[in-house]
């Protein structure tokens, strides 16, 4: 099995030594410079595959994402049809996700933004703080890091619900779907975090219809996708008091443009797109199953619907 490995601006020397680890015989390939014969490619490793060009490989078996997400590659008109494509699901990635979420949940519930306005100010002040039984979150996708997070801020004490395209369940978190239940969530969700996927029915999904629907004095936590929130709504809703704060890790376009408000907005904590790294030494092995599924002709593990996108 030929894989290609295509992750431009990434040094592939770690991927190589993790993944011939795991199979020490593994014909991997590197692209641009070591790719060798299009028609002996297998299988490609890849985040952020140029546009055309997983439809220059005649043979392939498998599409695997070097990430949870997979519309960086879904969004290629040209993408080969019936070609099995999984999303990356890494215990590494999924801790650090797990980690990201539950700090920054745990950061707003305690008000430590407020904190360190004070800090600065010079302002000594108790601020009220409520129990974690009395803050209630919203998780939008119970996928497995949605869940996953879900799981660990129940442990806090947290009455957790989510929201996803089918019901789910998950023990201690209160289950939703559709339309009527996206609403229904988001009145009771006093913080929301957002680890949807991306897709034509999730894009804009955050506008001030949705914003709006929370809990007066609400806050945001993005870790999905920046497409899915509509920039100047959540600037409103900031201004507006309806929410209280946001902490945005990932944006519509990247890095943000250093122009952009959010790196101002006294309300917003931005990350850059840091929340949970794929790194080779946890990913490894659950691509070199990957990579012996694809050869046997079986189901990958995070093969994902592509007419879906998820």
């Amino acid at each position: 099995m030929a894989l290609l490995f295509i992750c431009e601006g990434e040094d592939p020397t770690d991927w190589e030594s993790a993944l011939r680890a795991e199979i020490p015989d593994l014909d991997m390939r590197v692209w641009p410079d070591r790719v060798g014969n299009p028609d002996e490619i297998d299988i490609v490793l890849t985040w952020q595959p140029p546009r055309g060009l997983l439809a220059t490989f005649p043979n392939l078996k498998a599409i695997l994402s070097l990430g949870a997400g997979i519309e960086h590659i879904l969004r290629d008109p040209e993408l080969p049809p019936g070609i099995p494509v999984a999303r990356l699901i890494d215990p590494g990635l999924q801790s650090g996700m797990v980690e990201f979420v539950t700090m920054e949940v745990l950061r707003h519930h305690r008000r430590e933004p407020e904190y360190r306005a004070q800090q600065r100010a010079g302002d000594w002040r108790l601020l009220r703080q409520s129990l974690s039984c009395d803050r209630r979150i919203g998780i939008l996708g119970l996928g497995h890091l949605g869940a996953a997070c879900g799981e660990m801020l129940t442990r806090f004490g947290f009455p957790v619900s989510g929201w996803a395209r089918t019901e789910k369940d998950l023990p201690g978190i209160a289950s939703y779907t559709g339309e009527d239940g996206l609403f229904s969530l988001l009145e009771r969700s006093d913080i929301l975090v957002c680890l949807l996927p991306l897709t034509p029915d999730t894009e804009d999904i955050l506008d001030a219809t949705t914003l709006g629907a929370l809990p007066r004095g609400a806050v945001l936590i993005n870790t999905a996708r920046g497409k899915h929130v509509v920039d100047d709504d959540l600037i409103e809703a900031l201004d507006s008091g309806q929410l209280s704060g946001a902490t945005l890790d990932v944006f519509r376009e990247e890095p943000l443009p250093a122009d952009h408000p959010f790196w101002s907005h006294p309300n917003i904590i931005v990350y850059p797109h840091a929340a949970a790294w794929t790194l080779p030494e946890s990913a490894a092995p659950v691509i070199a199953d990957n990579i012996v599924r694809a050869a046997e002709g079986r189901e990958l593990v995070g093969q994902i619907e592509v007419r879906r996108g998820y």
